[in-house]
Formats: structure tokens, sequence, C-alpha cells
């Protein structure tokens, strides 16, 4: 980053330096505490000289290599089972759609791209199991019409990611759970 460290701070700046931090966690070089930190303040960096500190200690990375920011995606499960673990990156907002399927979504060792990821799910006639990591905090805004609405708000903290759950189920199961013994996510 050459510009004058004035300058306030675009969102292609932020996603850039982003893009940095995202290749350094999952090549090892931050742990995903340090990951998560330097997230948070890329995000909130007014100027580009706030965004310089993130990423001094790092290798850059070129733009064929840097992971394209997602903000939205959508997994889907009709009449089938669907595991997502391991490192993967998770967007911002995760839609989850199940029907007469399963969806088994890890996110303890995905990368997450901020310190609040919104967790979207439609099911019917399914089930849908979140595996959340261990400090993460989580809200449930969501509902369940002749279903089971298992979510597991107790733990998490205030270090960890916020996990806000929402929508709703139909005739489905919708646990999140943080630990890894009960739902098959193995």
């Amino acid at each position: 980053m050459t510009q004058d460290p004035q300058l306030r701070a675009s969102d292609e700046d932020r996603d850039r330096v982003a893009a940095v931090l995202s290749e350094a966690l999952a090549t090892g070089r931050l742990t995903s505490v340090e990951h998560a930190d330097r997230l948070d303040v890329a995000y909130n960096a007014k100027t580009v000289g706030d965004l310089v500190p993130l990423t001094r200690d790092l290798p850059d990375v070129t733009a064929s290599a840097a992971p394209v920011a997602i903000e939205r995606q959508v997994i889907s499960s009709t009449f089938s089972k669907i595991v997502r673990k391991g490192r993967w990156v998770a967007s911002r907002h995760l839609k989850l759609r199940a029907g007469f399927g399963a969806l088994v979504i890890d996110l303890s060792d995905a990368v997450l791209p901020g310190r609040e990821i919104t967790i979207e799910t439609s099911a019917s006639f399914s089930k849908v199991i979140v595996r959340v990591p261990a400090d993460a905090r989580v809200i449930d805004e969501g509902g369940s019409v002749f279903g089971k609405r298992d979510v597991s708000t107790a733990g998490g903290s205030g270090d960890g990611p916020l996990i806000r759950l929402t929508g709703s189920s139909a005739f489905s199961k919708v646990i999140v759970t943080r630990g890894l013994d009960d739902w098959n996510l193995r």
C-alpha cells in the first residue's frame, strides 16, 4: 500500500487487507483469534494508515491468489445429505436450505470473514446441524413449525465470533451445537 496514510480507506482497500489476513490464517501464520482481531480492525479502519500495521509482518498476496470476498453463500440439500467441514471459507451471510434432506455444517475450523456471521435456515422435512466454534456467541432469532429447534446459546466468550441464527423450519430439526460427539460431524 503506497498511498498517503491520511487518505480515507475504501472498501477495496479493506478487502485487500482481508485477503492477506485470510491467506495468513489458512497458512498458519495467524491464529484464529489474531485473524479475527485484525479483521475487525481492518473493517473498521477509517484511513489507509490504519490498515498498514495489520499486514506489516505478513507476506503480500498477489491479486490472483487473493480469495474473492464472499458476502453471501447458499448451501442447499434436496433429497440428500451434505456435510461441509474442515478448513473452508464461510461468508458473512450463510443461507442453509434443506428440503427432505440433511445439512451438516461445521464452522469450528472454517475461516470466518469477520466478527459477526448470519446463518439463515430454511428447512422443510429436513435436519440442519451447525457446529459453531467453542468461543462463539450465538443469538437465535428463528422459528419452527411442527419441528424442533435446539440452539445452544450458552457458552462463548467475549473473544469469539457472534453467530446470529435466523430463518424458519417446518417439520424439521435445526440444531446448533459446540460439541462433536452428538451429531455425526466426524
